[in-house]
């Protein structure tokens, strides 16, 4: 294992945005990177509410040693309003994951959540070609998700998300993209679904409600949770508890690592 690097006047600095922030696992695999690499910069978490997101980004903007952030649950939509440029990615999903600086200071927004989910669903076996997936959630990962499954070939996308103005924003930029291919379901109509998807943050805490009835579940239907913190939500058990196959929230960010390391360039 690589020395680590003492943290000092030449650190650069990276961060992690989210609300709260003691679920993040980011820096415990950016940080052993950096080590890897022999690079002199440290990833750490900062917990912003909401309504003092901009008022820190634009503060950090004014940081010289900082290079770049990741954000986490709840800021990825209203992260990408605060970049001066955004891949396509971003444009197709509304929300951004990670943001670097420009040239002239502002900051270029992407967004790696949906392919690294793609890639760990791939890794453990499960093709995504040809399924039938119903998704939980349209906010910031559920989005990206949403775009990275129809781009790798899903043959239907289902899509529930409470917030009905958040939804139909996502399926009509879908639509654009993907016409045909996407359409709103609620929980309960899950039953020809071959994989589904919680994108909402419900398991994050002990007390949250099951994001589905598993009841509605056809018994060969894959179970994914995006949640890392805990690895194995209440969800998760419940479902293997049934007979279903689970793929855990862990393998979307471990994913993510290598398009992290190109896109702010680490080497």
């Amino acid at each position: 294992m690589a020395e680590r690097v003492p943290v000092s006047g030449t650190t650069r600095l990276y961060a992690v945005l989210g609300d709260p922030v003691a679920q993040v696992k980011a820096p415990g695999l950016m940080n052993p990177l950096f080590d890897r690499l022999g690079l002199d910069a440290v990833l750490v978490p900062v917990h912003v509410a909401p309504e003092n997101l901009a008022a820190t980004v634009r503060g950090l903007s004014s940081v010289e040693n900082l290079d770049g952030l990741l954000v986490t649950v709840p800021h990825k939509a209203a992260a990408r309003a605060l970049a001066d440029t955004e891949s396509t990615t971003v444009t197709v999903t509304g929300t951004a994951n990670a943001m670097r600086r420009n040239a002239d200071g502002g900051w270029h927004a992407d967004n790696f959540d949906g392919s690294g989910f793609v890639r760990g669903l791939r890794l453990a076996g499960h093709r995504p070609e040809g399924r039938r997936v119903s998704l939980l959630g349209a906010g910031g990962a559920g989005s990206a998700i949403a775009a990275a499954l129809l781009t790798a070939g899903v043959s239907r996308l289902a899509v529930h998300d409470p917030h009905a103005s958040r939804l139909s924003a996502l399926l009509a930029r879908l639509e654009r993209y993907w016409p045909g291919r996407s359409a709103a379901t609620v929980p309960e109509a899950l039953g020809d679904a071959d994989i589904v998807v919680n994108a909402t943050p419900l398991g994050m805490r002990a007390q949250d409600p099951l994001p589905l009835p598993l009841s509605a579940l056809a018994p060969s239907c894959l179970v994914a949770d995006i949640i890392m913190e805990p690895r194995e939500t209440a969800l998760l058990r419940a479902a293997a508890r049934r007979g279903h196959q689970v793929h855990h929230g862990l393998h979307m960010l471990e994913q993510q690592v290598d398009s992290y390391r190109e896109f702010f360039d680490l080497r």
